[in-house]
């Protein structure tokens, strides 16, 4: 598309879905001006933040000039870390009776040995929590083998009491998960896997404020409504504008509507039985012309589904498929051997490197995504999707409704 036929934007809205993240929206907002100011001045523009000047419950102002053109960009956090913390608010007990059950929702149904024809690191990712917390408990045994067997030499029946150790060997291990993630990724995997896919009646009740929030903004004066979907935001994403578009609460003559999906982790949960509404969605937006979908990933994330069509993977693509173009941002490429030398085994960092600056940007960059004079359709028309994506559908369970 010449630049004469592009849209230009001098107003946008911008919708940020988190992934399963406890932590306080303003991590986002921190990490944005942090990284915005970065790529600014790798890139050769100009960006800035200052508050929030709409009503939403958090976010922040960006002013960009950009390739000569300004932009005023109203950035906001749709807020779901309170029903995280709510699920992720388990004992010792309760997190290993968690990981029975996911263990067995994942093999049971077949689904984890299909995710594993398409990527083998977020399969490992989610395995590895399980190890882990398997490993503590096996460490915690045998400390206690060790103390009953010193109390034993005192008196044979002390050395029962070596089991009262377990306990705290866990908690400390627990206490410490902020190095180690089992907890929280044994909290996140289990959050899709106990209702089989389905979602909980609390996440339901929330992304139905998140439609309205975006509902809202398609009849304010901007020139752009972008969502941006990240890990497991990517799904919550696709299902808020699904219901958004069949309520038919996108005015024609109104802004452009797109969305962006980033380190999608999507079959973790259309591969479950239960994920008729998402498989649905899914069907349903890869068809629709009310919107442009763009699908981020990078081989180098090991956490997400790089370059796996999260559409036709699930088995609902159809002959009316329209999107998602899935691209890379190509991790190896678009940061220099120094600094990728230096994140590609921080694996829950390289999670959030599509937030992040690029020292060898190429197409993919996201303040200018969020924040530049064009909008998502117009920065990726006619561009070609990487070969090296997979489309082909693994999935066991298609039906996009309960039988």
């Amino acid at each position: 598309m010449s630049k004469d036929n592009q849209h230009r934007v001098s107003r946008r809205r911008v919708f940020y879905i988190p992934g399963y993240d406890p932590i306080h929206p303003r991590r986002y907002r921190e990490l944005y001006r942090k990284e915005s100011a970065e790529q600014a001045a790798i890139s050769g523009y100009e960006i800035a933040l200052r508050p929030k000047t709409t009503k939403g419950a958090y976010g922040w102002h960006v002013s960009a000039l950009i390739d000569g053109r300004a932009t005023d960009t109203d950035v906001e956090v749709l807020v779901w870390s309170d029903i995280v913390r709510d699920s992720m608010a388990q004992g010792i007990a309760a997190t290993y009776l968690q990981l029975i059950r996911t263990a067995w929702v994942y093999i049971g149904t077949g689904a984890l040995w299909r995710l594993m024809r398409l990527r083998k690191g977020p399969v490992i990712a989610a395995l590895y929590p399980i190890v882990f917390l398997l490993a503590q408990l096996v460490l915690a045994l045998v400390v206690a083998f060790g103390l009953g067997q010193v109390l034993a030499l005192i008196h044979p029946w002390m050395g029962w009491t070596g089991l009262a150790v377990v306990p705290f060997v866990l908690e400390w291990f627990r206490k410490r998960d902020g190095k180690f993630f089992a907890y929280y990724l044994m909290h996140d995997y289990a959050y899709s896997a106990r209702s089989m896919g389905a979602n909980t009646p609390e996440l339901e009740a929330r992304m139905v404020e998140f439609t309205t929030i975006i509902a809202e903004a398609l009849t304010a004066d901007v020139d752009e409504v972008l969502v941006v979907g990240h890990s497991s935001g990517a799904h919550l994403a696709v299902s808020v504008l699904s219901d958004l578009i069949r309520a038919g609460q996108v005015p024609g003559d109104g802004p452009a509507l797109n969305l962006l999906t980033l380190g999608q982790v999507v079959p973790m949960v259309s591969f479950l039985p239960k994920a008729h509404r998402l498989r649905a969605d899914l069907r349903f937006l890869s068809e629709t012309e009310e919107l442009t979908w763009v699908d981020v990933t990078a081989p180098g994330d090991g956490c997400a589904f790089a370059l796996c069509d999260p559409v036709a993977v699930s088995g609902v693509a159809t002959a009316a498929k329209r999107g998602p173009l899935v691209v890379s941002a190509a991790f190896t490429q678009t940061l220099s051997p120094a600094r990728w030398a230096e994140l590609r085994w921080r694996f829950f960092r390289l999670h959030f490197q599509y937030l992040c600056a690029f020292d060898r940007p190429r197409d993919y960059d996201y303040f200018q995504i969020t924040a530049g004079p064009l909008t998502l359709s117009d920065r990726y028309a006619g561009r070609s999707p990487s070969k090296s994506r997979i489309e082909a559908s693994v999935n066991k369970f298609t039906s996009v409704q309960p039988t």
